[in-house]
């Protein structure tokens, strides 16, 4: 295990090395100016702003400056937010965006598991064409449209909750979180529903019936257990980018979290901001799947994780 984990590391550092790199490299293909937003300067003071930043250098020599400071963990200094860090920006909006992230993947991944395995328990029933219905709903229709609707419906027609905004109560992240829930719902009720069906069909499922276990007990303890592998598979990489901050449906209810942050740096060529929001995002990735690959020998003691073997 501990070797395994080890090599895993090395390729997670290599992985980062090649995100930063291409990343970098990337931005200096984007048409504009990272100082765009300094339209009132003159040439000897676009200058003076340019060597303030760096960006009068070669791009080797900023290649080689950036790697540096990334090393350290400095991220960049913000070219449209003028002398505040990447890090700071990040840091300040990483909080709604992973509440409204973990509310929308508990609550999706829960109500999903369990209109999955009703499903699979009443096939071919009302429960199950429901239940389908449901899930076909959430793979179909973008989470932005459910945002303009229950924006639409539950804020302006209803009056029930807040049309948008950020004042750090409960009540303001509703919305956007069920938006967002219905993707993780819909792969929860779809892939619980099918595992399960294939696991009930098994031998030892007969066997477990025949020994007098009941259905509970087959339903949780053996079925559901064996349905989650390929379910924790799918929801993993999706929870990254959840958590993260969705893009469309952070604008469409202004909460000021990173999704919003990483479009707006687009905009306006902020690119140590388009950079850090990237490494960001990929590195909390690159950890997700490295936990997914670990939680996999926790479900079934069968995958082992020892030797260099697993």
């Amino acid at each position: 295990m501990v070797k395994y984990i080890g090599k895993r590391l090395a390729y997670m550092f290599l992985t980062m090395f090649l995100i930063a790199t291409a990343t970098f490299f990337l931005m200096q293909t984007l048409p504009g100016s990272p100082i765009a937003s300094y339209n009132k300067l003159n040439e000897t003071q676009r200058a003076i702003v340019e060597k303030k930043y760096g960006i009068d250098k070669p791009k080797p020599v900023q290649y080689a400056i950036y790697m540096k400071n990334l090393a350290k963990g400095d991220l960049g200094t913000s070219f449209v937010f003028k002398g505040k860090s990447v890090n700071d920006l990040l840091a300040s909006r990483v909080k709604p965006s992973f509440i409204l992230g973990a509310q929308a993947m508990v609550f999706g991944t829960i109500v999903g598991i369990l209109l999955g395995m009703l499903a699979a328990l009443r096939q071919n029933t009302i429960w199950d064409y429901g239940s389908t219905f449901i899930a076909i709903l959430g793979v179909s229709i973008p989470s932005f449209v459910f945002a303009s609707l229950l924006q639409y419906w539950v804020a302006s027609q209803w009056h029930l909750l807040p049309v948008g905004l950020w004042d750090d109560g409960w009540k303001s992240s509703i919305l956007p979180s069920l938006a967002l829930a219905m993707g993780p719902l819909a792969l929860s009720a779809r892939f619980i529903r099918t595992e399960m069906i294939e696991v009930l069909s098994s031998d030892y499922i007969t066997l477990a019936k025949a020994k007098g276990a009941s259905g509970f007990e087959i339903a949780f303890k053996h079925a559901f257990r064996n349905a989650l592998i390929p379910l924790i598979t799918v929801l993993g990489p999706q929870a990254a980018g959840i958590v993260t901050g969705s893009l469309v449906v952070e604008q469409i209810f202004a909460i000021p979290g990173i999704g919003e942050q990483f479009v707006s740096s687009i905009m306006t060529n902020d690119f140590a901001t388009i950079m850090g929001t990237t490494l960001f995002f990929s590195a909390l990735l690159i950890l997700i799947i490295f936990i997914v690959d670990l939680l996999y020998g926790i479900i079934d003691p069968r995958i082992r994780l020892s030797g260099g073997k697993g």
